[in-house]
């Protein structure tokens, strides 16, 4: 029995996908890379995007004219509105909330396959149905990079967003199984781990009292680095504005381990647009943050996400989205038009900025953020930075990697042996949106 399993969307999409492939395996099942010879196949869905969900329809309309001549059985999962778990409850023979994986056995044992009992839950509410799913452990996609899940769902109900609607309330994962999955990582000489969650600056608040705060999961995570000789970088996303203290900056800037590296959404530089998106956080509160970072972590990276042409925004308003972009001075902003997206507040509201407007806008904050980052990278170079090697380069013989910041960076090596591993690479030449440099040796003095 072979299965395949595509993942659409966010990080935490990712995550759950490494759950999946466990429970899965448990079952004797065993993964290929083709679908053509998968006898399960399943996809994780992603609602916040209209081409994500396009995507879906046209694999299941695939593997459903391969079912005439092929033993197949299909699952979908993930973030999935209501609406589209309707149409999709006709079009693949299994149907469940990402919560639910734990019963994913007992579901696939209606089609024949035997199931171990011990991963039968019944009659289970939502919160009891993703603690058992948080002790489903995961199969990890990669032997150096690692992402865990602290919470899951989101209170916030932001205008634009569905994720309250596919992932639910705030629910936040035990902290004792967090720090020990941190632990288990790094004794295996994990060098990345990530944070994961729709609101990770919440963590703990829905416990009432009863659990730590994220400030206080972060110095728990802090004392393991503090407690090895092992190199790794721990990293969260994302973080709320309204959630985010001045005490997480400072746990961040108090431990090594704890990357330098924030993402931090805006979404809108006009308080105007953030009142109308539900963001309930101004351009002040943000920029408190902002100056905490500054001033704590000076060395700190900054990306955000931003938003263009969302329901009347004026010329103004995104002006005023430029002048936070400028004086922020972010290295990396993940720029969106805004879509209609079915479960959303805002999807009864007029998409009344022309599709040219936004894409002038687009263009015009994408060159804002090149400024920026280019300012920054030109400033990294004849520096010597220390670098996760991820992967091959798309240019012939260079390996590429990252730094604590996460700045891309690649330089000449054909020695794969170094994925995985931390080096140190001077910086020779950069653009706006690229760096490359060169292998230098361990004793050469490092930023930071």
């Amino acid at each position: 029995m072979k299965y395949h399993l595509v993942t659409l969307g966010c990080q935490m999409n990712q995550s759950d996908s490494e759950r999946v492939k466990r429970v899965l395996e448990g079952m004797g099942a065993q993964w290929t890379d083709s679908e053509e010879e998968a006898n399960i196949i399943g996809i994780l869905a992603c609602s916040v995007r209209q081409k994500a969900i396009d995507k879906v329809y046209t694999k299941i309309g695939k593997w459903n004219k391969r079912k005439a001549s092929h033993n197949l059985i299909t699952f979908i999962s993930g973030c999935v509105l209501p609406a589209d778990k309707e149409k999709f409850l006709k079009l693949f023979d299994i149907v469940f909330a990402m919560r639910e994986l734990p019963q994913f056995p007992q579901m696939l044992s209606q089609y024949g396959i035997t199931t171990p009992a011990g991963l039968e839950r019944d009659n289970l509410n939502p919160k009891e149905e993703i603690s058992f799913f948080w002790k489903v452990k995961p199969k990890y996609n990669s032997s150096f990079e690692a992402f865990i899940p602290i919470q899951n769902g989101c209170d916030k109900f932001c205008s634009f967003c569905a994720v309250p609607y596919t992932r639910g309330r705030e629910v936040s994962r035990p902290s004792n199984e967090i720090v020990d999955e941190v632990k288990s990582l790094v004794e295996k000489g994990y060098k990345s781990i990530t944070l994961l969650g729709q609101n990770v600056n919440s963590y703990g608040l829905d416990k009432k009292g009863n659990e730590i705060t994220f400030s206080e999961l972060l110095d728990q995570i802090g004392q393991i680095g503090e407690s090895t000789s092992n190199q790794f970088w721990v990293y969260f996303t994302s973080p709320h504005p309204r959630d985010m203290g001045r005490e997480v900056v400072e746990v961040i800037a108090k431990y090594k381990c704890l990357a330098k590296q924030i993402h931090l959404p805006i979404q809108s530089g006009d308080d105007k647009v953030l009142i109308k998106m539900n963001r309930k956080h101004s351009v002040k509160k943000y920029r408190e943050t902002i100056t905490a970072i500054k001033e704590l972590i000076p060395e700190a990276t900054l990306f955000t996400d931003i938003i263009v042409g969302f329901t009347g925004e004026t010329d103004e308003q995104f002006e005023n989205t430029r002048k936070v972009m400028k004086e922020f001075k972010y290295n990396m902003a993940y720029i969106a038009m805004y879509s209609k997206r079915p479960g959303a507040a805002s999807y009864s509201w007029p998409d009344d900025i022309d599709i040219k407007v936004k894409k002038e806008r687009l263009a015009l904050l994408t060159k804002d953020l090149a400024a920026e980052s280019g300012a920054y990278n030109s400033n990294m170079i004849d520096r010597v930075f220390p670098l996760l090697v991820r992967d091959t380069d798309k240019k012939q013989g260079f390996l590429s990697g990252q730094t604590e910041g996460k700045i891309t960076v690649r330089f000449a090596s054909e020695d794969h042996s170094l994925i995985g591993q931390i080096v140190n690479v001077k910086i020779t030449s950069s653009t706006n949106f690229s760096v490359e440099g060169e292998l230098v040796s361990s004793e050469v003095e490092v930023v930071g």
